[in-house]
């Protein structure tokens, strides 16, 4: 007796599975490639741990370059020039590598070493427009820049 409500459940299951199979999926919206409009870009740092930045530092304008064609970032806060290699993933994922720095000595350091450790502890970016964020997790941004045209 409780044979055919198992073949007529099994019966059901199946055509229901089956019918999902040809179910056609809705064309997905073409996602913007973000790397074009991250990459070969000069940006221009202006806001730091939540605080603005100042249009120069030390003399000099502080930003990031990323170069799509070996991978390798440069940038500058103000003083040294930093650089290093970057990876870029999906979904706006970023990985900086600890690269090398010259080393002098100026008076307000303060950007730079934050700039460095904003690079290095970042782990995604979002661009809206001009404006670039480099984040952490879903915090608030550790680095915002604007783009230099």
């Amino acid at each position: 007796m409780k044979q055919p409500y198992y073949l007529i459940l099994t019966v059901c299951v199946l055509s229901f599975t089956a019918c999902s199979i040809f179910k056609k999926s809705s064309p997905k919206a073409i996602k913007e490639d973000n790397t074009q409009t991250i990459t070969d870009r000069k940006w221009k740092l202006v806001e730091l741990a939540g605080k603005p930045v100042a249009d120069k530092v030390n003399g000099k304008e502080p930003f990031l370059l990323l170069q799509k064609s070996d991978s390798r970032y440069s940038a500058s806060g103000g003083c040294n020039g930093i650089g290093g290699a970057y990876t870029l993933q999906a979904n706006g994922r970023i990985k900086f590598e600890q690269g090398m720095s010259t080393m002098m000595a100026c008076e307000n350091m303060e950007i730079e070493h934050g700039l460095n450790k904003a690079l290095i502890t970042a782990d995604n970016y979002s661009i809206n427009g001009d404006d670039l964020s480099l984040n952490k997790a879903r915090m608030a941004p550790l680095a915002r820049f604007k783009a230099i045209k």
